[in-house]
Protein backbone atom coordinates (compact mmCIF):
# COMPACT_ATOMS: atom_id res chain seq x y z
CA UNK A 1 0.00 0.00 0.00
CA UNK A 2 1.17 3.43 -0.52
CA UNK A 3 -0.26 6.91 0.12
CA UNK A 4 0.99 9.99 -0.32
CA UNK A 5 3.03 12.11 3.29
CA UNK A 6 3.09 15.29 2.64
CA UNK A 7 6.12 17.30 4.50
CA UNK A 8 6.87 21.04 4.58
CA UNK A 9 10.84 22.09 5.37
CA UNK A 10 10.91 24.42 8.47
CA UNK A 11 13.47 26.46 7.10
CA UNK A 12 13.42 26.22 3.05
CA UNK A 13 16.05 28.51 2.28
CA UNK A 14 18.87 26.79 4.97
CA UNK A 15 17.78 23.49 5.22
CA UNK A 16 18.16 22.54 1.43
CA UNK A 17 20.83 20.27 1.96
CA UNK A 18 19.08 18.61 4.27
CA UNK A 19 17.37 15.24 2.68
CA UNK A 20 13.70 14.69 3.55
CA UNK A 21 12.63 11.22 4.99
CA UNK A 22 13.09 8.67 2.77
CA UNK A 23 12.90 5.04 2.43
CA UNK A 24 16.98 3.50 1.80
CA UNK A 25 16.08 0.23 0.69
CA UNK A 26 12.61 -1.09 -1.19
CA UNK A 27 12.06 -3.77 1.43
CA UNK A 28 12.72 -0.74 4.37
CA UNK A 29 9.64 -0.30 6.83
CA UNK A 30 11.20 3.00 8.47
CA UNK A 31 12.32 6.20 6.51
CA UNK A 32 15.47 7.57 7.78
CA UNK A 33 15.54 10.70 9.26
CA UNK A 34 18.10 13.14 8.80
CA UNK A 35 19.75 16.04 11.49
CA UNK A 36 19.35 19.34 10.59
CA UNK A 37 21.76 20.70 13.15
CA UNK A 38 23.34 23.75 12.60
CA UNK A 39 26.61 23.08 13.41
CA UNK A 40 28.21 19.89 14.88
CA UNK A 41 26.84 18.97 18.49
CA UNK A 42 28.64 16.16 20.66
CA UNK A 43 26.68 14.08 22.83
CA UNK A 44 28.55 13.22 25.78
CA UNK A 45 27.58 10.07 27.58
CA UNK A 46 24.27 10.32 29.37
CA UNK A 47 23.24 13.75 27.62
CA UNK A 48 20.15 14.81 25.81
CA UNK A 49 19.86 17.16 22.86
CA UNK A 50 16.82 18.10 20.78
CA UNK A 51 18.09 17.44 17.58
CA UNK A 52 16.09 19.67 14.75
CA UNK A 53 15.07 17.91 11.74
CA UNK A 54 14.20 20.72 9.89
CA UNK A 55 10.70 19.73 8.35
CA UNK A 56 6.98 19.21 9.26
CA UNK A 57 4.99 16.57 8.17
CA UNK A 58 1.15 16.36 7.64
CA UNK A 59 0.35 12.37 8.79
CA UNK A 60 -3.04 11.50 7.33
CA UNK A 61 -5.81 10.96 9.87
CA UNK A 62 -6.13 7.48 11.28
CA UNK A 63 -2.40 6.99 11.13
CA UNK A 64 0.54 8.21 13.63
CA UNK A 65 4.59 8.23 12.32
CA UNK A 66 6.58 6.70 15.44
CA UNK A 67 10.12 8.14 15.75
CA UNK A 68 12.26 5.02 16.49
CA UNK A 69 16.48 5.12 17.18
CA UNK A 70 18.26 3.79 14.36
CA UNK A 71 19.72 0.32 15.41
CA UNK A 72 23.40 0.64 13.86
CA UNK A 73 23.30 4.07 16.24
CA UNK A 74 21.93 2.27 18.98
CA UNK A 75 24.09 -1.26 19.06
CA UNK A 76 27.20 0.71 18.28
CA UNK A 77 27.52 3.73 19.78
CA UNK A 78 24.47 3.89 22.08
CA UNK A 79 22.67 6.68 20.40
CA UNK A 80 18.86 6.11 21.16
CA UNK A 81 15.64 8.24 21.41
CA UNK A 82 14.81 9.31 25.02
CA UNK A 83 10.91 8.44 24.26
CA UNK A 84 11.13 5.54 21.89
CA UNK A 85 9.36 5.15 20.11
CA UNK A 86 7.82 8.60 19.84
CA UNK A 87 4.25 9.41 18.16
CA UNK A 88 3.72 12.06 15.96
CA UNK A 89 0.17 13.43 15.89
CA UNK A 90 -2.43 13.48 12.58
CA UNK A 91 -3.03 16.75 13.57
CA UNK A 92 0.68 18.42 14.89
CA UNK A 93 1.91 20.42 12.18
CA UNK A 94 5.13 22.10 13.87
CA UNK A 95 9.11 20.69 13.40
CA UNK A 96 9.72 17.58 14.26
CA UNK A 97 12.32 17.12 16.85
CA UNK A 98 14.53 14.47 18.29
CA UNK A 99 14.93 13.85 21.64
CA UNK A 100 18.48 11.81 21.20
CA UNK A 101 20.08 10.27 24.38
CA UNK A 102 23.84 8.95 24.65
CA UNK A 103 23.60 5.65 26.43
CA UNK A 104 26.79 4.97 25.63
CA UNK A 105 30.42 4.60 27.08
CA UNK A 106 31.99 7.41 24.83
CA UNK A 107 30.97 11.21 23.65
CA UNK A 108 29.35 11.43 20.15
CA UNK A 109 29.11 13.92 17.65
CA UNK A 110 26.22 14.07 15.57
CA UNK A 111 26.89 16.24 12.32
CA UNK A 112 24.50 17.94 9.54
CA UNK A 113 23.08 15.58 7.39
CA UNK A 114 23.41 12.57 9.66
CA UNK A 115 20.71 9.80 9.48
CA UNK A 116 20.04 9.57 13.29
CA UNK A 117 16.17 7.70 13.76
CA UNK A 118 13.59 6.35 11.74
CA UNK A 119 9.85 7.26 11.35
CA UNK A 120 7.33 4.04 10.56
CA UNK A 121 3.71 5.06 9.87
CA UNK A 122 0.84 3.05 11.03
CA UNK A 123 -2.45 2.84 11.63
CA UNK A 124 -4.00 4.01 14.94
CA UNK A 125 -7.31 2.26 16.53
CA UNK A 126 -9.27 4.80 18.74
CA UNK A 127 -11.20 3.14 21.58
CA UNK A 128 -13.50 4.81 23.69
CA UNK A 129 -13.18 4.10 27.32
CA UNK A 130 -15.09 2.39 29.45
CA UNK A 131 -15.64 1.95 33.29
CA UNK A 132 -17.07 -1.06 34.25
CA UNK A 133 -17.13 -2.11 37.71
CA UNK A 134 -14.33 -5.27 37.46
CA UNK A 135 -12.20 -6.94 34.37
CA UNK A 136 -12.73 -10.48 33.12
CA UNK A 137 -10.38 -13.08 34.84
CA UNK A 138 -7.26 -14.43 32.95
CA UNK A 139 -4.80 -17.08 33.19
CA UNK A 140 -2.32 -14.21 34.05
CA UNK A 141 -4.09 -12.39 36.10
CA UNK A 142 -2.61 -9.18 38.06
CA UNK A 143 0.88 -10.72 37.48
CA UNK A 144 3.55 -8.08 36.39
CA UNK A 145 6.83 -7.67 34.64
CA UNK A 146 8.86 -11.30 34.46
CA UNK A 147 5.61 -12.88 35.99
CA UNK A 148 5.50 -15.62 33.26
CA UNK A 149 8.94 -17.21 33.48
CA UNK A 150 12.06 -17.31 30.91
CA UNK A 151 10.93 -20.00 28.48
Amino acid sequence: MTAELRFCRIRPEADTDIPLPRYMTPGASGMDICAAVAAAATLSPGDIAMVPTGFAVAVPEGYEAQIRPRSGLAARHGIGLVNSPGTIDADYRGEVMLPLINLGKAPYTIQRGDRVAQMVIQPVCRMTPALVPSLDETDRGGGGFGHTGNR
